[in-house]
């Protein structure tokens, strides 16, 4: 499995049903996490490869439209990157390791939660972030079709304080409960020198079990199938480092109520990412679901197009869901550019599900009152996501 990723960049970028990277966190430092789907070794183990880059460029000015490079994240020297260490470790792509397992495989996924920490130091929510964590790890997996199993966190600080980190454990068991998983266990690190007073780091790992005449890759995906989404709870844990230089612009602070809601900022950005996975599995039971993202760093431009066959691109429809507040005020204050929101954000769609027509007719038809699904967009022949 691969190690300590990063939860704000998107690096999947070769279309690989049998090993997926994972998405990780960055501040200054992002590190792109990529798992090898060819076999290494005797006993065919899928082995991982870890890299890491670093960028502290901050260079926009206050009248120009933010973009992320802006922020010190540059997704494209990310896809770079990827490009290069493909020609060593051909078959990258995708959202988690498969390691075969007689008539199964196992799916591991591993990730943190990004600059979403430096808000939860400054806030100090840490009741939820651990939701976060899990979150981040079961909801790429499950993109295989995966049931989790169990977890593993990693909690490092430089001085432990037991109630901070009594807090997030509690966050990463609701999450376990949540994606109907095990915390089987961690390591806590205490590391004096290397992390600053009241800070500390979160990274963890999900393994889950599918079958493997019922993994989900996309293969079978074809020009007039439906895109399911799934709505987010709002950023999620991805682009914060954009989001902390919006805020810092803006001249508000996380007291202020976030502008169109009755919320406040604090409230909006520290919602807990959505985990999917009962829900995820309950539609893929009943049949229909070729392929599946999670919309994580990349946004819609660059997760979308990770569960296509070659040749086929995505239509999506504009105005078909809800785009939550915290998006707008997002844009407006950072007069950010429509391509780089969707290139950064979720924009209120966490999960997308590549449907047959008869399948999303069905989801859609039969959908309870408090189920949230949107028929969003529909696949066609080309490249990428268009908007309409």
């Amino acid at each position: 499995m691969s190690l300590s990723a990063c939860a704000e960049l998107s690096r999947c970028f070769a279309a690989a049903a049998s090993a997926k990277p994972n998405s990780g966190k960055s501040n200054s430092t992002a590190a792109t996490s990529l798992v090898i789907s060819s076999p290494i070794g005797h006993d065919g183990a899928v082995s991982s490869v870890s890299r890491s880059r670093k960028t502290s460029r901050i260079v926009a000015e206050a009248s120009q439209g933010l973009t992320y490079r802006d922020a010190g994240v540059d997704i494209d020297a990310g896809a770079e990157l990827v490009r290069r260490i493909a020609k060593m470790a051909p078959g990258i792509g995708g959202f988690g390791g498969l390691y075969p397992l007689g008539d199964s495989y196992l799916v591991a996924g591993t990730d943190g939660v990004g600059t979403k920490l430096m808000l939860a130091f400054e806030t100090g929510i840490h009741d939820t972030i651990g939701i976060d964590l899990v979150a981040m790890s079961v909801n790429d997996i499950v993109t295989s079709g995966a049931k989790p199993l169990f977890f593993l966190d990693y909690f490092a600080t430089g001085r432990l304080d037991v109630d901070v980190a009594e807090k997030v454990v509690k966050g990463i068991v609701d999450g376990c409960k949540q994606s109907d998983c095990v915390l089987l266990g961690g390591e806590t690190a205490e590391m004096p020198g290397l992390y600053k007073e009241g800070e500390y780091d979160l990274s963890g790992c999900a393994v889950g079990i599918v079958k493997k005449d019922s993994v989900i890759n996309g293969k079978n995906i074809v020009a007039g199938d439906v895109i399911i989404g799934l709505p987010s709870s709002g950023v999620h844990s991805n682009g914060f480092s954009l989001v902390r230089r919006v805020l810092a612009q803006s001249g508000l602070s996380l007291k202020d109520q976030l502008p169109g809601s009755n919320i406040t900022l604090a409230e909006a950005l520290m919602a807990p990412t959505v985990i999917y996975v009962k829900q995820v599995l309950d539609l893929i039971s009943k049949g229909g679901v070729k392929g599946i993202a999670h919309i994580t760093g990349g946004g819609f431009t660059d997760n979308i197009p990770r569960v296509f066959p070659e040749g086929l691109g995505a239509l999506i429809y504009d105005g078909s869901w809800e785009v939550p507040a915290v998006f707008r005020w997002l844009q407006e204050a950072g007069k950010i550019e429509d391509s780089e929101m969707r290139r950064t954000f979720n924009m209120g769609i966490g999960m997308i599900l590549v449907v047959s027509p008869e399948a999303a007719n069905r989801i859609l038809e039969n959908k309870g009152q408090t189920d949230k699904f949107y028929r969003i967009g529909e696949i066609i022949s080309g490249n990428g996501v268009t908007f309409s």
